[in-house]
C-alpha cells in the first residue's frame, strides 16, 4: 500500500489560493482516477479538484470554507501498489520550457498577491467573535464594510452554522439593493441598471449634487489592478491594418449550415481568425515569447487565450491549448466548448492558465477596432474589429472599379521593450495576408 498526497493544484498565473467550498468525497470513500474530490473557488473559477490516482480517501487535512495555498496537500489517497510522486507542482508539460528563473518568478508574484490581500484586508476585526468566519468571508466582509456586528446577523447556512461564501455575497447583494435615502439627489433605480458590471449591486456610497460615488466591487478592483499592473509593466504600441474577409464571409454562410449538420458544431468566424493567427505565430515565433527580468522566454507551444463574456458582464480568457495543430473542426470545438462552458461558469483553473498570445473580439460589442492592454506575462494581444460593407477598389486584368467588399480592422497591441515595430507590424500583416488568402473552394 502506498499514500498518495492530493495538492491543490496550480491554477494560473498569479493564482496564489483557492477557498474550499465544499467535499465531495468522505475519509472511507473510494475514489477514481480523474474523480472529482472537492469543490474550490477563486477570484477567477469556480472549479473541481480530481483526483489523480485510484484508491481511498484516509485523511482530510482542511475543512470547507477553509483558505489553501497552491500546493499545500489536501487530502491523503491510500492506493494500491507502490507509486512516486513528483514534488514539482507544475506538471503541465507546456511549461517544460520554463527555467528555474521563471519558477522563482511565479513565487514572488503569488507571495506578492497574498501581501496584497493582506494590505487590502482593512482594519475590522472579527476575531474577538465566537463565531468561526473563514479567511475569504472576513475579505469579503472588510472590502464591502460590513461590521463584526452586522456580519454577525448574517445567516450561515455551511456546517454548524458556518456563513459561506455564497452567504456572504447573497447578503452583500441584497444589502447593496436596499433603498437608500440621500441629500440633495433625486435617484432612480434605472440610473444604475446600466452600469457596468464593475460597479453592479455595490452601494451609492456618497451623494452630491447629481453625482453619485459608487464603490467598485471585487472583481472591478482586480481587473483594475490588471490593467494597471500590465500598463506599467510593457510598453505598448500599436499597429493595425485593415483586412478583406470577404471571401471568408461568402465562404462560411456557404457552409454554416452543413457544418453544423455533419459535426454538431455552429461554424462562427471565430475559429477562421483563430487559425489564422495560429499559423501567423508559427511564421514569427518571437510574438509567442515572455518577459523574465533581462531574459526573454520562447514558448515552444501556441496557446492562444480567447477572451469570452461571462454571465455578469465580465471578461475571462480561456486557453485553447497547442492551437497550431488543430484543423478547422477542432478549432471550432474548442472555440464553442470555452465559449460554452465560461457563459456557464463551468470553467476549469486549467482551462484558464498557460496563454502565450490573446485574441479579443471588440467586433462584438460593435467596435470597428480597439487598442487592447496585454494580458500578462505575454508579450501581444489581437483585437478583431466589426466585419462592415464597405465600398472598396477592386483591381482586376481588365482595369480596377468599385465593388461592395466585407472589410474588417485588426488591431495589434504589442510590447515594445521587446517586439518592434518591424515584428510587429509584420506579425499583424501575416495574419491579414492569411485571412485575405483563404480559400473560398475550401472543402469541409
Amino acid at each position: 500500500m502506498a499514500k498518495f498526497e492530493l495538492k491543490l493544484p496550480k491554477m494560473g498565473e498569479s493564482v496564489a489560493e483557492a477557498t474550499i467550498t465544499s467535499w465531495l468525497k468522505e475519509v472511507g470513500d473510494t475514489i477514481e482516477a480523474d474523480e472529482p474530490v472537492l469543490e474550490i473557488a477563486t477570484d477567477k473559477v469556480d472549479s473541481e479538484v480530481p483526483s489523480e490516482v485510484d484508491g481511498k480517501i484516509v485523511e482530510i487535512l482542511f475543512d470547507t470554507d477553509d483558505v489553501v495555498k497552491v500546493g499545500q496537500t489536501i487530502a491523503i489517497i491510500e492506493t494500491e501498489g507502490e507509486l512516486e510522486q513528483e514534488d514539482d507542482l507544475d506538471l503541465d508539460e507546456n511549461d517544460d520550457e520554463e527555467d528555474s528563473e521563471e519558477a522563482a518568478q511565479h513565487a514572488a508574484e503569488a507571495e506578492a498577491a497574498m501581501e496584497t490581500a493582506k494590505e487590502t484586508a482593512g482594519s475590522s476585526d472579527y476575531s474577538d467573535s465566537d463565531r468561526f468566519y473563514s479567511p475569504l468571508v472576513k475579505n469579503i466582509a472588510k472590502e464591502e464594510n460590513i461590521s463584526p456586528e452586522e456580519l454577525e446577523t448574517v445567516k450561515g447556512t455551511g456546517k454548524n452554522g458556518r456563513v459561506t461564501k455564497d452567504d456572504i455575497l447573497a447578503y452583500v447583494e441584497n444589502r447593496s439593493s436596499k433603498p437608500k435615502e440621500t441629500s440633495g439627489a433625486h435617484k432612480s433605480a434605472s440610473k444604475t441598471d446600466h452600469l457596468e458590471p464593475a460597479f453592479k449591486n455595490q452601494e451609492n456610497v456618497v451623494a452630491s449634487g447629481e453625482d453619485e460615488i459608487i464603490e467598485m466591487s471585487r472583481m472591478g478592483k482586480m481587473i483594475s489592478k490588471h490593467m494597471i499592473d500590465s500598463v506599467q509593466t510593457s510598453a505598448h504600441v500599436q499597429s493595425f491594418i485593415e483586412v478583406d474577409v470577404t471571401n471568408i464571409w461568402n465562404w462560411r454562410n456557404k457552409h454554416k449550415e452543413a457544418f453544423q449538420k455533419k459535426e454538431g458544431e455552429k461554424l462562427t468566424f471565430t475559429p477562421i481568425f483563430m487559425e489564422a493567427v495560429a499559423k501567423a505565430i508559427r511564421d514569427f515565433p518571437l510574438i509567442n515569447i515572455s518577459v523574465d527580468g533581462d531574459k526573454v522566454v520562447k514558448k515552444k507551444n501556441i496557446n492562444l487565450g480567447m477572451a469570452a463574456a461571462l454571465p455578469d458582464g465580465n471578461l475571462i480568457v480561456p486557453v485553447i491549448k497547442n492551437a497550431d495543430r488543430l484543423n478547422l473542426v477542432g478549432m471550432a470545438k474548442a472555440v464553442n466548448d470555452l465559449a460554452n462552458r465560461a457563459r456557464q461558469n463551468k470553467l476549469k483553473p486549467d482551462d484558464i492558465q498557460g496563454g502565450t498570445y490573446t485574441v479579443t473580439n471588440v467586433g462584438t460589442f460593435g467596435s470597428i477596432m480597439g487598442t487592447p492592454i496585454i494580458n500578462q506575462p505575454q508579450v501581444g494581444i489581437l483585437a478583431l474589429g466589426a466585419i462592415r460593407k464597405m465600398p472598396a477598389v477592386i483591381e482586376t486584368p481588365e482595369g480596377d472599379f468599385i465593388g461592395i467588399r466585407y472589410k474588417m480592422i485588426l488591431s495589434h497591441s504589442y510590447d515594445h521593450r521587446v517586439v518592434n515595430g518591424a515584428l510587429g507590424g509584420q506579425f499583424v500583416q501575416r495574419v491579414a495576408q492569411y485571412l485575405e488568402g483563404f480559400d473560398k473552394n475550401r472543402k469541409l
